[in-house]
């Protein structure tokens, strides 16, 4: 069992009836997703445990987390793969993530693999940035959930401008439960939370890769 503990304002009976459902939170308009505590709850469930809530107002909130023992020795943990030559580009890269170090962690990553990175903080900014970038923009990588415009919306409006840019979108919930809840429709290319770089410069290839880019949007080496 692990236990988390607060002193801060606490919550009612009806707020905690609710804290574990998907995009349910108590912040204001734009400042919170709701996929915080629902997350916790689908990766606990995952792992056959249990989790419990008991808070009272202006007493703070305690969270306990409740794993199966395993009595089995763990695995040996594999050495961490090396990226590889294959995995870096030069195509232009706009990437759009509110957790600001997520998005430096990403574009220094990238630049790092010979990528170009565009990036905004939310969906508006990345329409203006889009709009005063002159060259391709092959690829957007954009969070699902964010203050004012999401994901969805944002690679929509840009695709009516420039309908060659590829996109991936990212998120902390799962992609199943993301599609259940209307943000995606199935098949489209899903990031989920917490991904290794590893990972995210294979998936960039594997997207970027897909299918020949126009002669004309080819980035110049």
């Amino acid at each position: 069992m692990v236990a988390v503990s607060d002193s801060g304002v606490g919550m009612n009976a009806e707020t905690q009836a609710h804290i574990f459902e998907p995009f349910f939170t108590t912040k204001p308009m734009g400042q919170g997703t709701g996929l915080g505590l629902a997350t916790v709850y689908g990766i606990v469930k995952q792992s056959d445990g249990y989790i419990s809530v008991y808070s009272e107002r202006d007493r703070g909130t305690t969270f306990k987390v409740y794993l199966p023992r395993v009595d089995e020795e763990a695995a040996p943990v594999r050495p961490s793969i090396t990226v590889d030559a294959a995995a870096h580009g030069t195509e232009t890269v706009l990437l759009v993530e509110d957790e600001e170090p997520v998005r430096t962690l990403a574009r220094e990553f990238l630049v790092s693999k010979g990528y170009k990175v565009l990036e905004a903080p939310a969906g508006r900014d990345a329409l203006l940035v889009a709009a005063s970038h002159r060259g391709p923009i092959h690829l957007l990588m954009t969070d699902v959930v964010m203050p004012g415009m999401g994901g969805r919306e944002l690679a929509e409006q840009l695709l009516q401008q420039r309908p060659q840019t590829r996109v991936i979108y990212m998120s902390g919930y799962t992609d199943d439960a993301i599609v259940q809840h209307g943000v995606l429709d199935p098949g489209i290319t899903f990031l989920a939370k917490p991904f290794t770089l590893e990972t995210l410069a294979r998936k960039l290839r594997e997207v970027l890769d897909a299918t020949p880019l126009e002669q004309s949007d080819r980035p110049t080496v």
